[in-house]
């Protein structure tokens, strides 16, 4: 197979340049895309009672995830709302969160979720591991790299709207995926080893990825060091 052109790297450049791009260009697409839906949570410092009210939060919502006879999309708006707080409450809402994490995973690897919901999900779990070692250190203990994997081999059905929303789940993956990487060797390491990745990235990063800050595929292919093999 032909190695694909990925545009627009500029590959030469020095590594921390790029990394250093990278952590405005995720800060710029959090403040937009994610903190704009959440603003009134975010506080610079988190007191006693700012953690007491992110537990309990948590602890409601938790119940709404785990609820298996409500239907997936609210659940999965649970577990988004449950990532956000993660990342407003600081380290101990993170840990909170932690405990229903699992559910999140499962639910990714369901049959049954739609396109919006594993959106919704994709979205908590990035929230979750945003700049955090511990969190992305239990997402591994968790096998979601093996999971958020399996969404770039999934085939779009044949209309248009299936394709669609196949590939903006795809996005979104490479976008979490991102910010599991950018500050962690072993994500980098073991994404390396998924040698089907790298013509995965290439062909995603040749799509349409207007409205984006960047184009997620190719940070993803770069930070994993996909350009120098």
């Amino acid at each position: 197979m032909a190695t694909a052109h990925v545009p627009s790297v500029q590959y030469e450049c020095p590594v921390y340049q790029y990394v250093v791009r990278l952590g405005q260009c995720l800060r710029r697409f959090w403040n937009v895309h994610i903190m704009g839906f959440f603003i009134e949570e975010e506080e610079e410092h988190i007191s006693p009672s700012q953690i007491f009210f992110h537990k309990g939060k948590i602890v409601a919502l938790g119940q709404t995830l785990r609820n298996k006879s409500l239907a997936i999309e609210e659940r999965a708006q649970a577990a988004y709302r449950i990532g956000l707080l993660a990342f407003t409450g600081g380290p101990t809402a993170a840990k909170f969160a932690a405990e229903h994490m699992k559910e999140v995973a499962h639910l990714l690897q369901s049959a049954q979720a739609a396109p919006e919901a594993r959106i919704l999900l994709l979205q908590s779990v990035a929230c979750w591991c945003y700049l955090n070692p511990i969190t992305q250190r239990r997402a591994k203990f968790l096998q979601l790299i093996p999971i958020l994997m399996a969404i770039f081999g999934n085939a779009p059905e044949s209309s248009k709207t299936d394709v669609n929303n196949t590939l903006q789940v795809k996005f979104w993956a490479c976008y979490t995926l991102s910010v599991m990487t950018c500050n962690n060797l072993s994500y980098v390491e073991e994404l390396r080893e998924h040698s089907k990745f790298k013509y995965q990235l290439q062909a995603l990063a040749q799509k349409d990825w207007a409205g984006w800050p960047e184009n997620f595929a190719e940070v993803l292919y770069f930070l994993i060091g996909f350009h120098r093999h």
